[in-house]
């Protein structure tokens, strides 16, 4: 976990695209939110596979959000209760369970449901907040915090010359 978050750390004061660690962020969101041994599940660990990502901040979020999905499990089974219960929704769900991959996708799971609507909800604004914060703290902040001696005594850490390692 350790070398992970030195990794994410090396992403955010290289030079790679703050678009890849961001939609990496976001992508951890949608997985970790998710339930492991679900198509959607899939779906993203192919996508990020397929596209170009930082792992590192992937699976770090994965496991961040995966984290906060069994704190928040009740919001998002009852995200998913109110859906698949709505009334006015029942001929849709009748409609869309009659398809394979609606019923390879479970979607009829209050769980699942509520995991994709909240995740797909979330997930634009998170990428483009994540963007900005990204931007302002390779120009603002990490500059102003390496002034500090704090800093210069944490260089001198375990911690330090593994970043170090990892960043070449």
């Amino acid at each position: 976990m350790l070398t992970l978050l030195a990794k994410l750390f090396n992403a955010l004061n290289s030079d790679s695209s703050h678009r890849q660690i961001s939609l990496a962020i976001v992508l951890g969101l949608a997985f970790g939110l998710s339930p492991l041994f679900s198509l959607q599940s899939f779906v993203l660990l192919f996508f990020v596979l397929f596209i170009r990502v930082h792992l590192g901040s992937f699976i770090l979020s994965a496991g961040v959000f995966s984290g906060i999905s069994y704190i928040f499990s009740f919001a998002i089974v009852a995200v998913g209760e109110s859906l698949l219960t709505a009334a006015s929704l029942h001929a849709s769900f009748n409609t869309l369970y009659q398809s394979s991959l609606f019923q390879l996708a479970h979607w009829n799971h209050t769980y699942v449901l509520g995991s994709v609507v909240i995740s797909t909800l979330i997930a634009v604004p998170f990428y483009f907040i994540l963007n900005v914060l990204i931007v302002k703290y390779r120009v603002h902040i990490k500059t102003f915090i390496d002034r500090f001696k704090i800093v210069k005594a944490l260089k001198a850490s375990s911690f330090y010359r593994l970043y170090s390692n990892v960043s070449g």
